[in-house]
């Protein structure tokens, strides 16, 4: 974990998963300030709303903090200028492979560059394209996820590419046990999202907490496509209202592609906006029914509202007494 920790320049190398909404100034800057990574989720925010909530964030924050960017937002090189107006030194691309020259881009700036890796092959090209780590994420996530386990992704990953660059890893992680377990494989670190949206900081709705406080890691599921055609990434949440929703909102989609009133790159740009809009009404507003729950499959292990250096602490000390025993 130093090699982890010398990357983020943090106390411990806990990365704080991007969820949108949830990882704003509040959040992020309590994590950093605990000795973990905050990281800002940008998620559809214009390059004027990134400015704003960095500039937040640099006002609450004594310790090093990240932004996530996503690789398919239209501004995606203007939002790259406004991190770098602000001397972010992390940015982390999330979302797909990186358009050409966005990752020169970042680097130019002096950041090092993150990017999720769902598979070897897309970490070796990351790697060639010279990005500064990886995250391998698997399915148990919350929010967007890919086909594979965690687990199956640390084995495939971490003895081949684990000496080339830092490599944290995420999805399902709850406890530090599980931490101490990656760090022995290759891991450098962590990523967790689920088990912070609970902390006392979270600016997350009253009703949005209860609900991850209720849920057992079952209740967490995945979407269902119900259309080959639309390039619909899954989405992790709670069972609620909303699966019906998302599926009405597909078909509408699909309708338009077939009337040729949208391009591919619309409709998918379409199912993101209803995912944040969707996110916005359960987090933000604490419609819990008819709002997304975005959840990993930890959640289960989320059983109390605590401040966010309570959650880090636990962690280390689950962590330290795993390899202690050993």
């Amino acid at each position: 974990m130093a090699r982890g920790a010398a990357f983020l320049g943090t106390e411990v190398a806990i990365l704080a998963g991007a969820m949108s909404w949830v990882s704003e100034r509040h959040l992020v800057s309590a994590i950093s300030n605990a000795g973990g990574f905050g990281v800002i989720a940008c998620g559809a925010m214009s390059p004027d709303l990134l400015d704003v909530e960095i500039a937040g964030t640099k006002a609450l924050a004594t310790k090093p903090f990240g932004v996530n960017l996503i690789t398919m937002h239209p501004q995606l090189m203007e939002l790259i200028d406004v991190c770098a107006k602000h001397g972010v030194g992390h940015v982390v691309l999330a979302g797909g492979l990186p358009p050409g020259g966005a990752i020169e881009r970042i680097k130019a700036s002096g950041a090092k560059v993150v990017c999720f890796a769902p598979a070897l092959a897309i970490a070796k090209k990351l790697i060639r394209s010279g990005v500064d780590a990886l995250v391998i994420e698997g399915m148990e996530a919350g929010g967007h996820i890919g086909p594979v386990s965690t687990s199956v992704l640390a084995q495939e990953m971490l003895p081949v590419v684990g000496d080339q660059v830092p490599v944290f890893v995420a999805g399902g992680i709850g406890r530090g046990e599980a931490i101490a377990a990656y760090l022995e494989m290759g891991a450098v670190g962590v990523q967790l999202g689920t088990r912070f949206v609970c902390a006392h900081e979270s600016i997350a709705h009253a009703n949005f907490k209860k609900a991850f406080i209720r849920a057992s890691a079952r209740d967490a599921v995945a979407s269902v496509q119900i259309d080959p055609r639309l390039p619909v990434i899954p989405v992790r949440a709670l069972k609620n209202a909303s699966t019906e929703l998302f599926t009405a909102k597909q078909r509408e989609v699909a309708g338009l592609l077939d009337a040729g009133s949208v391009e591919m790159a619309e409709a998918q740009l379409q199912i993101e906006h209803y995912w944040a809009g969707a996110l916005r009404r359960a987090v933000i507003d604490g419609d819990v029914e008819h709002g997304s729950i975005m959840a990993g499959q930890s959640v289960g292990m989320v059983t109390k509202e605590e401040p966010a250096a309570e959650i880090i602490a636990t962690l280390v000390a689950e962590a330290e007494a795993a390899l202690a025993t050993r």
